[in-house]
């Protein structure tokens, strides 16, 4: 394969994967790897799951793409599909989390600008990923991936995460919305106290600011829930999601409530392909398996399999400083980096990433089963524990 004209942003790949079947994928030689990754926490039903080929396969024979300036039916029913999951009123598509989550930024501004605020800010957490656009990586709390990338858009306030009193000294005229991961996935798999999203909550209605939640990565089943601020009691104004909501179709969604809702107006905002009746079809498929199947209680199953599985195995070790997660999304924290797990891993027949440089990151796909489950516990341990030989 001739790689000399892709750009160099994502490193030397050295694997090509080329087909993909339930929860595994195959390279060209044919050799199987479980995937516990999901394309980055993308492929929640798997790989070549029929009911989406189906759907896909039969709207690319019909109409790929007609612009946003003519109703779209399934975009009309995936926005009824998630506003009524969500307890949202208002949806808008995008093509992926970074493009939703700019569309809540602007729509956050907006409401600022409604209010007599010319300088709206944001609240963000430190450690927190949002995406890779300038607004998104500026309200990112990592200046690791900000690097180079300076002057960075301004209105964004960085507090510790799972600190509800640094919130409340963030506090000023100028604060128009809080925006965070219920659970910080590229940060470390961090997951917040249970009742920290519903206190951040109940300061933002004590200072009428909007609570943003960016679901990307812990929505659409991820986190054991069909978004994961529905395990407490948090009432959110704007949702952004993407990754599993198309399960490998580009698509991404900003749901909103209330003032947040109606905030975008004609000429505000827009996308070409956003929301385009391909990946709508597909999507409807996608969000009515979770919504409606077992695939929530299996994830919550298969979570909690995993990760008391993995601490049982490493029980002892002084490699293991926490394992931590929720549905899922589990990170494994240890006490040194690991990135070279990445490989060890492929070679092992198994496919997962390391976050914050010593987590590693286990995303498998919604689908997984039980004996599945054990096969990833017992060789993550075994990997994780290597390395002290």
């Amino acid at each position: 394969m001739n790689t000399q004209y892709l750009m160099n942003n994502y490193g030397t790949r050295q694997h090509t994967l080329v087909k993909g079947e339930g929860c595994y994928l195959f390279d060209r030689q044919g050799r199987r790897y479980l995937d516990a990754l999901s394309g980055i926490a993308v492929c929640g039903l798997g790989h070549n799951y029929a009911p989406l080929t189906q759907a896909i396969s039969e709207q690319a024979a019909t109409l790929l793409h007609i612009s946003n300036l003519f109703n779209i039916e399934h975009q009309a029913r995936l926005a009824e599909q998630l506003c009524q999951i969500s307890g949202m009123e208002k949806a808008y598509f995008g093509n992926s989390g970074a493009e939703a989550n700019e569309a809540a930024i602007k729509i956050a501004r907006k409401v600022g600008h409604q209010r007599g605020i010319d300088k709206a800010q944001i609240i963000v957490a430190q450690n927190s990923f949002h995406g890779r656009t300038l607004a998104t990586l500026s309200a990112t709390g990592n200046p690791k991936v900000q690097a180079g990338f300076e002057p960075l858009v301004e209105g964004f306030v960085h507090v510790p995460f799972d600190d509800i009193e640094a919130i409340k000294a963030a506090a000023g005229p100028n604060v128009v919305a809080v925006l965070l991961e219920p659970i910080q996935g590229e940060g470390g798999v961090n997951v917040p106290a249970a009742d920290y999203l519903e206190q951040v909550g109940q300061l933002c209605q004590q200072h009428n600011w909007l609570l943003m939640l960016d679901e990307i990565q812990t929505g659409n089943g991820r986190s054991g829930e069909y978004f994961a601020f529905q395990h407490g009691n948090a009432k959110p104004d704007v949702i952004t999601t993407a990754k599993g909501l198309g399960n490998g179709l580009p698509i991404g969604a900003c749901l909103a409530k209330g003032e947040a809702a109606e905030a975008l107006q004609a000429g505000n905002h827009g996308s070409t392909y956003g929301g385009n009746p391909l990946v709508c079809a597909g999507a409807n498929v996608v969000v009515e398996a979770i919504s409606q199947g077992d695939i929530l209680a299996n994830c919550r199953a298969r979570g909690e399999q995993l990760r008391s599985g993995i601490a049982k195995a490493t029980e002892g070790s002084a490699l293991v400083r926490q394992i931590r997660g929720q549905g899922l999304i589990t990170g494994i924290e240890l006490t040194q980096d690991c990135g070279e797990l990445v490989e060890a891993a492929w070679q092992a027949g198994l496919i997962l990433n390391v976050t914050a440089g010593n987590t590693v990151r286990l995303l498998p796909p919604l689908i997984i089963d039980s004996e599945q489950t054990e096969q990833l516990i017992a060789t993550v341990a075994k990997l994780i524990l290597g390395l002290s030989q």
